[in-house]
């Protein structure tokens, strides 16, 4: 088990899932992910559920708004960082050629949080957080265990969080000749980066989410059982283990990851 009291400045500490429909998202994720939910009152017409996996928050999810909607929004799981001063990380990544999505805001009690699009187009959020901490368990099953951005300019993308959180980015070969690159903050590996194929087609910059599973292929299986969509499918990373790109029944693309044991 991974269980976290805080999480490090310029570390990933959250996800939600912005979605179209709640209770269906409810009923995909807490059959595929052995989750319970538990709704909390959000504002006027707004409810805010909590994803647990014993007992302990892993993730939350929410109905996007008439706003979201009119601006063809579509369904996306959002990565938060952890930071100490969200007004100051804002004024930074402008100042990096950032821009704000979304302009810092107190959430309650539970945490201060802004939008920001980097200079490539990908929007995170981030976290400084007050009651709510973030996620008390990742790195295990059902729950976070990576963060990958794909982006079509590498090079701006990196220079662009390397001063804003102060990662570092070494790209390493992957397959025919690709490049993946390694965010790490203190020799401790944060998130990843892949360029956007041309292959791919019109794929947005964006922060993908990868959650650890017991077993890659059941788990692919599930998912079909439940109506949702296999992108790519379950495969081997050599050294890692193996994963697969999953879209959910309303569309939010996601990443599922079975880590590699000492003995398989």
């Amino acid at each position: 088990m991974a269980e976290f009291k805080e999480h490090a400045p310029g570390t990933f500490c959250w996800v939600d899932l912005v979605t179209k429909d709640a209770g269906a998202s409810k009923k995909f994720y807490s059959e595929l992910m052995s989750w319970d939910t538990v709704d909390t009152p959000a504002g006027p017409d707004m409810v805010y559920t909590m994803l647990q996996l014993r007992g302990k928050a892993v993730g939350g999810l929410y109905a996007m708004g008439p706003e979201q909607r009119s601006q063809g929004l579509p369904p996306h799981w959002m990565s938060y960082i952890a930071v100490i001063d969200v007004d100051g990380t804002v004024e930074k990544a402008k100042s990096l050629g950032g821009r704000v999505a979304m302009e810092p805001a107190d959430v309650f009690e539970a945490g201060r949080m802004a939008l920001i699009q980097d200079p490539t187009g990908a929007v995170l959020a981030v976290w400084q957080a007050k009651e709510h901490k973030g996620a008390l368990l990742k790195n295990e099953p059902w729950t976070i265990c990576w963060n990958e951005l794909m982006t079509r300019d590498e090079h701006r993308a990196g220079e662009f969080y390397g001063k804003l959180f102060g990662w570092t980015a070494q790209a390493q070969k992957m397959g025919e000749g690709g490049l993946y690159t390694m965010f790490s903050l203190d020799e401790t590996q944060v998130g990843g980066m892949m360029k956007i194929q041309e292959e791919w087609g019109e794929v947005p910059p964006n922060w993908m989410v990868y959650f650890a599973v017991e077993d890659c292929a059941a788990s692919v299986e599930k998912v079909r059982s439940l109506k949702g969509e296999i992108i790519v499918p379950v495969t081997h990373i050599p050294d890692v283990g193996r994963f697969a790109v999953i879209e959910d029944p309303q569309s939010a693309v996601f990443g599922i990851v079975e880590m590699k044991t000492s003995d398989s």
